[in-house]
């Protein structure tokens, strides 16, 4: 293979690519060496990766092109390759959730999603950088170092899920899978211009899914485009008996709204409380061009008001920290993961306090404290209790406004990708970069970022985010779908066409 060739096969969408494998135009080995090959050459400078297994890639490939050869019919994602997030347990594969504490830690079973991936024929190349335990919007805080957006590598790729969206983004990867808890998918696709899904609650298994927040926590996919992020949902989603929150009901018909899009008829809310004051102008330009192309496209537009969102961001951190409290509470150095201390000089109180100490990183330490507060006697009414009273009144929000319209829209994000270091030593400052996406976490509902251009200001690009129901996740990629080709009809798909050189 030439290396024009190879540039090709590591530029076209997931769908394209399926297609040539199953055609026997180019075989699913010479898809997974070619995005091999972008990852050696590029991946020192993005740091997407925090390990590639390169020797299982190769084999899930040549399993893809065996059957194919036998004559058995590929499934729709078949031989295209995935970056999976380090927080999805994986069979033999070590799996950190960028942690020390989880240093080294290779598990024995595969998460479902993994095994998902594998049933469909997806080839896994490796593990993505990430925040510890999920636990960032800019995946500085990794225990293995910082990654950098492929759009300006001195910036943030977002969090927690950056590794994931900067593989897609640099092209080492077609496909990739993200976590939400506040945001992580969604917020990490704005600032790199690509497409992240976080699907209804339940709607993609969480077993094998290291815990950070469980009653919030979602895994789903990211992508460059709608149709390949809605390809990669059919085969993420579904109930599994193995996960007690996973909803049993028909997976929403995603791939079918993706192939025709449409908003004539919709009634679009614009979220009043999701703009204003705070917002990047440039963010703010592109997105009142969107709103306005969703009018051309004969969606019917009207502003909505929801107005516990304004109190969003101080219920999930206080809901995320009290639950990260609990979830991480089993990191005691006794029966898994790292172990400090153990010399025989020190108790097993002392072996937890010193191994809790060198395996946990300061912002997770800071919501472990946080939670461990609000949970405490005398203080759980006021604060956790609290927090729950408002994450219902933010459900009613949504509720009310889904007797109005189809589907919500906002930013994704204030601001573009900010510069790495900016926020570090401003826990406040980074924690304001995921003020549009937590009221979907708190409420259970589907929502999507999808580019909508770049900021006239920076350069970079800016995302739109659209809500839709629980168990309305088509919604999304039907609105989704007619923007993004409305888009790229006028302007250019912004990664498709203006991908940044690495």
């Amino acid at each position: 293979m030439t290396v024009a060739d190879s540039s090709g096969i590591i530029r076209q969408t997931a769908a394209e690519t399926a297609a040539q494998i199953a055609a026997g135009d180019v075989s699913a080995v010479e898809v997974a060496e070619a995005h091999l090959a972008r990852i050696d050459a590029v991946d020192e400078k993005v740091h997407a990766f925090l390990h590639v297994d390169r020797e299982g890639a190769l084999a899930q490939a040549r399993a893809v092109d065996a059957g194919r050869e036998r004559g058995e019919k590929l499934g729709p994602l078949a031989g295209v390759p995935l970056a999976l997030k380090d927080i999805f347990t994986t069979e033999g594969v070590p799996t950190t959730a960028g942690s020390k504490m989880l240093q080294g830690w290779v598990p024995p079973y595969d998460a479902t999603v993994t095994r998902r991936l594998k049933e469909a024929g997806v080839v896994i190349l490796g593990k993505t950088n990430m925040d510890e335990f999920a636990m960032g919007s800019s995946t500085e805080n990794s225990a293995y170092g910082h990654t950098g957006n492929p759009w300006d590598l001195t910036r943030i790729p977002g969090g927690s899920g950056g590794g994931s969206s900067a593989a897609i983004t640099a092209y080492m990867a077609a496909l990739a899978i993200g976590t939400d808890t506040g945001g992580s998918i969604r917020q990490p696709a704005s600032v790199t211009g690509t497409v992240g899904v976080k699907p209804t609650y339940g709607g993609v298994s969480r077993y094998g899914m290291i815990a950070f927040s469980s009653s919030l926590d979602q895994g789903g996919p990211c992508a460059r485009t709608v149709l390949d992020a809605a390809l990669l949902h059919e085969v993420l989603a579904g109930h599994d008996p193995m996960d007690s929150t996973s909803v049993d009901a028909p997976v929403p018909p995603v791939v079918e709204a993706a192939r025709h899009g449409s908003v004539a008829g919709m009634r679009v809310g614009v979220v009043k409380e999701l703009r204003g004051e705070g917002y990047q102008p440039g963010v703010m330009q592109r997105f009142d061009e969107a709103v306005e192309l969703l009018r051309e496209l004969g969606a019917e537009v009207v502003e909505v008001s929801c107005p516990t969102f304004d109190k969003a961001l101080a219920a999930y951190y206080l809901i995320a920290p009290a639950e990260v409290s609990s979830n991480l509470a089993r990191y005691d150095g006794l029966r898994y993961g790292l172990r400090a201390g153990d010399d025989g000089t020190h108790s097993a109180e002392e072996v937890t306090s010193l191994t809790r100490a060198a395996g946990f990183g300061p912002e997770v330490k800071r919501r472990i404290m946080l939670g461990t507060y609000a949970l405490s006697s005398g203080y759980y009414d006021a604060y956790y209790g609290s927090a729950q009273k408002v994450r219902t009144l933010i459900t009613r929000d949504f509720e009310r406004a889904y007797e109005q319209v189809d589907v919500l829209v906002s930013p994704t994000t204030p601001t573009t990708a900010f510069p790495i270091g900016e926020r570090v030593d401003d826990p406040m400052a980074m924690y304001l970069a995921d003020l549009c996406t937590i009221p979907s976490n708190l409420a259970g509902n589907a929502a999507m970022s999808l580019p909508c251009g770049l900021a006239p200001e920076d350069g970079l690009p800016v995302g739109l985010q659209i809500i839709a129901p629980a168990m309305a996740d088509d919604r999304l990629y039907k609105v989704g779908a007619a923007v993004e080709a409305a888009f790229t009809d006028r302007w250019g798909h912004p990664l498709l066409e203006e991908a940044p050189a690495l």
